[in-house]
């Protein structure tokens, strides 16, 4: 498992073998090789954004909303007290580096689902950050994954401000820019909205695992032979 301080995992990628019962264990977990194509394997934990790690606010809340029947509005403490699970997954950045064996605690959102009364017609959640403005989007049914959750804890550790805390998004089946760091609003939608990235050129669902004609290694980009400003291609430094 990875040194406390350093986030530096030693030795072998931890295994689902490993865990405590009640672990959720994503099923990319399971596979006979875990790395995506294009992919390979950092024993570290970079930190990426867009824009730099913005000001968090003492008052910090997440707010859920857009096609609900109840807004749900938490503070920091209020979100800490809701049902907690644990998800064992790995974690694949677009920029070509993986991640194995992350263990996250959070909330399902699923239960968040329930709890603000999600209506039928939303077919798309937009995950809204305190990074001046950013969003990312997502089909509900890639939210709602068994294995996807809004964590605070990774590593039995709280999330660094770097790494999106105090609060950050978790969809493992999907590139990580899809996991939005500084969670600030959930907003269900029946239109999909591009983000920040999406915006600029990178694939609106991002499956680190589709290979097709277009596709050799991942939903990158959205025209896959073009590579977005800011896209730094290459061996993996990490």
């Amino acid at each position: 498992m990875p040194d406390e301080k350093t986030n530096y995992q030693s030795g072998d990628a931890p295994q689902p073998a490993s865990l405590d019962a009640g672990v959720i264990i994503s099923s990319d977990t399971r596979r006979a090789n875990r790395i995506p194509p294009g992919q390979s394997r950092t024993r570290k934990w970079p930190v990426l954004d867009a824009t730099g790690t913005p000001p968090i606010p003492a008052d910090w809340k997440l707010e859920v909303f857009g096609l609900v029947d109840r807004v749900l509005t938490f503070t920091l403490d209020e979100f800490r007290q809701l049902p907690r699970v644990k998800v064992f997954a790995d974690f694949h950045c677009v920029t070509r580096w993986s991640r194995l064996g992350n263990l996250w605690e959070g909330v399902s959102t699923r239960y968040l689902f329930d709890a603000a009364g999600v209506r039928a017609e939303a077919k798309f959640v937009i995950l809204h950050a305190y990074d001046n403005g950013w969003t990312t989007n997502l089909p509900l049914e890639d939210f709602l994954a068994p294995d996807a959750l809004i964590t605070d804890l990774h590593d039995g550790q709280p999330l660094s401000t770097d790494h999106g805390g105090p609060v950050r998004a978790l969809v493992p089946m999907l590139y990580a820019w899809k996991s939005a760091k500084w969670l600030k609003g959930i907003e269900f939608s029946a239109e999909d909205k591009l983000g920040h990235w999406e915006r600029g050129g990178y694939h609106s669902h991002g499956d680190p695992w589709v290979v097709d004609e277009q596709h050799v290694d991942g939903q990158r980009f959205q025209v896959p032979s073009q590579i977005p400003p800011g896209f730094k291609d290459g061996p993996n430094p990490y």
